[in-house]
């Protein structure tokens, strides 16, 4: 596994690797970020149609503000959550993963209804182990060396056995090609199946239901459009909402603001350097051209 896309950003201090090919092989994304001029890591994340895994290597923790309160951790994860977390903390040093919910199924030894509801500490899933990992990450002279080291650790708990079913992969699969704007009665069509047979499998193999599934990948191209300072009208229009108080609607459930308040969000160097290494995973588009 190679890098591309290592970055420095001199005035604020930050040194940025990206993995080789945005790393999206496989349904895994991986990048990586040091704070190297005393910047207090500060994000807000919201609506990620992906299941995040964080290890921070610099010996400190990381304070998360999430819909279940305030929690100080080594690293996280968390599920496709359409709610809004900060995360914060002094002179971090982090390997961030991002894998597709079916290719989470595979690797994460958890219910993933249960991991969309909260934010797990990487010691509490993994064991010991992530503190040797955060460790080797610490000792590590490379961003690849790192990654390599990450990508090998996750692969250690991948479960053959634990395949989630060809259908919903390829449910998933057309509600992130379409950006969310599919019905799920054409989903099950399409599989063979009745929408109370789709409907069960992906909550339990994805941990949302195929409607919600479809919701969250719809509001995160809409996230996208809002943040590159699209109007809000525009946005909606080709997003797929019926108009802007749709919008509204879907942004104020999901993020607990307003269009307008979610465009306003601070866009610090660290955020910058992640929308675009994370930009080519879910990025805003134009309309998709089928469903």
């Amino acid at each position: 596994m190679g890098v591309v896309g290592l970055e420095r950003d001199r005035g604020a201090g930050w040194d940025f690797g990206r993995a080789a090919g945005g790393g999206h092989a496989g349904g895994a994304a991986m990048i990586g970020f040091r704070d190297r001029g005393g910047d207090e890591l500060d994000l807000r994340v919201t609506g990620i149609p992906a299941v995040t895994v964080l290890f921070e290597f610099g010996g400190n923790e990381l304070v998360v503000e999430s819909n279940v309160g305030r929690q100080a951790f080594a690293g996280f994860v968390v599920g496709c959550s359409p709610g809004t977390m900060r995360i914060r903390g002094p002179r971090t040093e982090c390997v961030e993963v991002r894998l597709s919910p079916v290719r989470a199924y595979s690797l994460l030894n958890i219910d993933p209804t249960e991991l969309g509801r909260t934010v797990v500490g990487v010691e509490d899933l993994f064991g010991r182990r992530a503190q040797w990992l955060r460790e080797q990450l610490a000792h590590a002279a490379t961003w690849e060396q790192r990654f390599a080291l990450t990508r090998s650790f996750l692969m250690r708990y991948a479960d053959p056995a634990r395949i989630p079913d060809p259908e919903v992969v390829a449910g998933w699969d057309r509600i992130v090609a379409c950006r969310g704007q599919v019905m799920v009665g054409a989903l099950a069509e399409s599989c063979g199946w009745s929408r109370k047979r789709l409907w069960a499998r992906f909550e339990s193999q994805i941990g949302l239901t195929p409607k919600r599934a479809a919701m969250l990948v719809r509001f995160r191209h809409a996230v996208e459009g809002l943040v590159a300072g699209r109007p809000a009208a525009e946005v909606a229009a080709i997003c797929g909402y019926t108009d802007q108080s749709h919008l509204s609607r879907d942004v104020s459930s999901f993020a607990q603001v307003t269009p307008g308040a979610l465009a306003a969000w601070p866009l610090t160097a660290i955020s910058a350097h992640r929308y675009r290494a994370w930009g080519t995973f879910f990025q805003y588009r134009g309309r998709p051209t089928g469903r």
